[in-house]
Parts: C-alpha cells; sequence; structure tokens
C-alpha cells in the first residue's frame, strides 16, 4: 500500500502520509552527517490485525519470550488495557537506494562505505521514524508503540532457532503482506531483499494489507523451484547452505571482522555485513 494523498486523520492514507512525509522531510534520512543523500528510497507500507494468526504462532515458535502485540502494547500501556481486536500493527519496508546497492554488490568479503552507513545513520533513521510515527499516532488519539523502542526489547536464546528477539521486523513485515523469507533468511519485498524493517503497534482500526502469496518462502526461488541460490555463494564464511541460515557463523563474521572493519575504516558505530543482500536475482524485485 502506498499513497501520498492526504486523507482523515486515522485512515490508512493517513498513516501511510506520517510515514512518507518524515522520510522526505527528516533531516535523518541520511548517509552521511551534512550531505543531502538519502539513506532509503521511499518506503513500502502494509498493516496487519493483531488478531493475525501469525502472531501467536511466532509467539509459540519461540516460546516464551516473544511477544504479540497486545503483550507488546500492554508494556507500554499497562493503564490502557486492550483486546488483540482493537490492535493494529503499522509494517514499513525501507529500500536500499541505488547507489548503495551497486557499491555493495563490488564487494566480496567487506561491505561498501554506504552500506556500512545506512546500517548505522540509516538504521538510526528508522529509530526515529518509529518514534516519530508512535508519538504522532498517540497525540491524534491513538496510543502506539515502536516495539523495537521499548527498554525490554532484547535478544535470547531460543532452542529451535537460536539468537533472537522478542519482536521480529521481518516477521511483522511478513505478516503484514510485505515479503517472504529467502534462504538466507532475508525478507524478499516487493522492493527486493537489500531492505530494512520497522513497525508499530496502534489502538487504531486499519484495513488488512492483502497477502499475495500462502507460503513464506513463496518468493524465493531456491525454495520455488530449486534454481538460484547465488546468496549462498556471496557469503564469504559459507553461512548460508541448501540447510539454510547458519546464525552463530554469520553473527561471528559481523562481530569478529565487518563490524570492527567498518568502525576502523567508516567510523560507523553499527554491524554490517549485508553482502548476501546483493548482486542477487531478489536484490530489488521479486524475482519470480
Amino acid at each position: 500500500m502506498e499513497t501520498s494523498a492526504t486523507s482523515e486523520i486515522g485512515s490508512a492514507a493517513w498513516v501511510v502520509q506520517l510515514i512518507e512525509s518524515f522520510w522526505e522531510q527528516s533531516p535523518e534520512n541520511i548517509l552521511v552527517d551534512g550531505s543531502d543523500e538519502k539513506a532509503w528510497e521511499r518506503p513500502l507500507v502494509g498493516f496487519v490485525p493483531a488478531t493475525h494468526p501469525l502472531f501467536a504462532r511466532y509467539a509459540v515458535d519461540l516460546a516464551p519470550f516473544y511477544w504479540t502485540p497486545q503483550q507488546a502494547f500492554t508494556l507500554a500501556f499497562a493503564d490502557n488495557p486492550v483486546d488483540a481486536e482493537q490492535l493494529s500493527i503499522i509494517s514499513w519496508v525501507l529500500p536500499q537506494t541505488a547507489a548503495t546497492r551497486a557499491d555493495q554488490a563490488q564487494c566480496d568479503r567487506l561491505p561498501a562505505e554506504r552500506w556500512a552507513r545506512s546500517r548505522d545513520l540509516g538504521e538510526r533513521f528508522n529509530c526515529a521514524l518509529r518514534l516519530h510515527l508512535a508519538a504522532e499516532l498517540t497525540g491524534a488519539g491513538y496510543p502506539a508503540v515502536a516495539p523495537e523502542r521499548l527498554p525490554e526489547f532484547g535478544f535470547q536464546r531460543s532452542e529451535n532457532f537460536g539468537l533472537a528477539s522478542n519482536w521480529s521486523e521481518r516477521h511483522t513485515a511478513h505478516a503484514a503482506g510485505l515479503g517472504t523469507f529467502g534462504l538466507s533468511d532475508g525478507l524478499i519485498t516487493p522492493r527486493g531483499k537489500a531492505v530494512r524493517c520497522g513497525s508499530v503497534i496502534a489502538r487504531i482500526d486499519l484495513p488488512a494489507t492483502p497477502h499475495p502469496y500462502k507460503d513464506h518462502h513463496a518468493w524465493c526461488l531456491w525454495y520455488a523451484n530449486g534454481s538460484c541460490g547465488v546468496c549462498m555463494q556471496r557469503c564469504p564464511v559459507d553461512a548460508i547452505s541448501t540447510r539454510g541460515h547458519d546464525k552463530d557463523s554469520c553473527f561471528d563474521y559481523i562481530k569478529q571482522v565487518t563490524a570492527p572493519y567498518a568502525q576502523q575504516r567508516f567510523g560507523t558505530e553499527a554491524t554490517p555485513c549485508g553482502l548476501c543482500q546483493v548482486g542477487i536475482p531478489c536484490e530489488a524485485r521479486i524475482p519470480l
């Protein structure tokens, strides 16, 4: 769902406009301090009710620490209890720019400068967008919270899935109809896999974005017909295989190699790699 149209407060168009206006006007949407080069291309936005069965499934799979939307909302508004039926989740995808993708595609072991900066300053913008949207909605009479910005947000180890957070932006975007997962665990969206995601939960009634897929791997060429697998070749430590994504190998490489490199070379504070998100058929589109 994407529009710039002005509309009534509380409508889907109004919410999308809040996101797009912040993307367009915020001085934080930059790759380098003092520059005017945007960190992200225009966002893609979707909505999903808190009662969607996928949220219950996530909570079961990652029990006991994964939040349902109602639990996350209650952490912020303990004195304002709500039923799940009263909540909607607003999810968005921030696509990497063509320049960032082109630079990163030329790399084979270490991240490009634009990519490292998008993971640092670009994600700072994403965090600012989360807080801005939650504040705008709350101020308009629709109490809202960004789960990823809650003090209780964090990571734990899941018996089945390894290191995992108590709220996943990618899984929320999948529930909101914005993408399916690839062999590397990355979310393949209509803008491709080279993206960052964010979300806000609000006490507001918004129309659900249609799901153009039936399977959580539907847009991945490998899972669809056994072709491709280019992301496996792009990984410098073989953390992606036909069995999927080895999180521990991936995180170790980031912690020990790419994060220190980016900090020393570019002065960034984030943890970039993302080599498996570019130079592949699903880099900037649905490949099927």
